[in-house]
């Protein structure tokens, strides 16, 4: 039987991770070049020709002399951490499978638990920002998730209460293989609900299998093609392979987080599922995932750990 070539893939060992950001100053470099490719650019007035206030490690514009510093503008700003362990703390979230929790992270990185939960959010919002830009196109598989425990004495999955509904769907190739997936919280699985993640999620063209749940009715008119099939008919025939890839993402999402976080709040589920969706999502090349978080988060809007803690997502 052949090698899966994405599960046998070299991968990015520890060792050539060191070799390219094992100092500050080539983690610095590494953050210019993803933050400013076509270089310096002053984020005032757009002005390119700038110099650099050494004793304080800031770029000033020529013409308008605004100053900026590296991180300023980006995930990182206001960080007291150096970028060394910005970037193992990347380097362990993306290449752990399973996904690693604040307290692992806090023993790895040698860092307050409170810095690591605080890190560990914000690379999780980035992941989620870069995530929601993804359009599943082609095949699609869709189905409805319902996250939290069972109540004692009561019912299980749809229709239980106290919680959480979330939208997971994988898209295929021609072949049948999973390429990319999404797992997205909603309010309520409704129709208007699952038209609205739909138009923001799902390629206009695409084919999507989903159940006959009536909240799925609405999918006709965002997408190309919509079949639902009566879901009692699937399990019986061990030959059929509709809702296969789905049901085993849900499964091995689910499993991991338990697994690995013990418990999630719904306050905070989506961008758990979000880190999940990115690492399947960028699986293909291992190696390249740390530089890909790092470009997002050197171009997303700083987040204060406050809206993290507080806000709903």
């Amino acid at each position: 039987m052949p090698k899966n070539k994405v599960q046998f893939q070299e991968g990015y060992s520890l060792i050539k991770f060191q070799k390219a950001y094992g100092s500050e100053e080539k983690c610095r470099q590494k953050l210019f070049r993803y933050r400013w490719p076509n270089g310096y650019v002053c984020p005032k007035c757009g002005h390119n020709r700038y110099y650099v206030l050494k004793a304080r490690q800031l770029y000033q514009c020529t013409e308008c002399r605004y100053q900026s510093s590296l991180i300023s503008d980006t995930i990182f700003a206001s960080t007291k951490l150096p970028l060394t362990t910005w970037f193992l703390a990347i380097f362990l979230i993306t290449q752990a499978k399973e996904g690693m929790s604040a307290l692992s992270l806090r023993r790895f990185l040698g860092i307050s638990v409170n810095a690591a939960l605080t890190m560990k959010h914000k690379l999780q919002h980035v992941m989620k920002n870069a995530d929601d830009k993804l359009l599943l196109e082609g095949f699609v598989e869709l189905d409805d998730v319902y996250w939290g425990g069972k109540r004692s004495g009561g019912k299980r999955g749809r229709g239980a209460p106290g919680k959480t509904s979330f939208l997971a769907a994988v898209s295929r190739n021609i072949k049948g293989h999973p390429i990319h997936m999404r797992m997205s919280k909603i309010e309520a699985c409704n129709s208007s609900e699952v038209a609205s993640w739909s138009q923001r999620h799902i390629h206009p063209e695409a084919v999507v299998i989903s159940d006959a749940f009536n909240p799925f009715n609405r999918l006709s008119d965002t997408v190309a093609f919509h079949g639902k099939i009566r879901a009692s008919t699937i399990y019986t025939d061990p030959k059929n392979k509709i809702f296969h890839w789905v049901n085993t993402m849900i499964g091995n999402v689910k499993k991991a987080i338990h697994g690995t976080y013990h418990s999630v709040s719904s306050k905070h589920l989506p961008r758990y599922l979000a880190e999940f969706c990115f690492r399947f999502n960028n699986r293909f090349c291992v190696g390249t995932m740390i530089g890909s978080l790092i470009k997002h988060a050197a171009n997303t809007k700083p987040k204060p750990q406050r809206i993290l803690t507080f806000a709903e997502v």
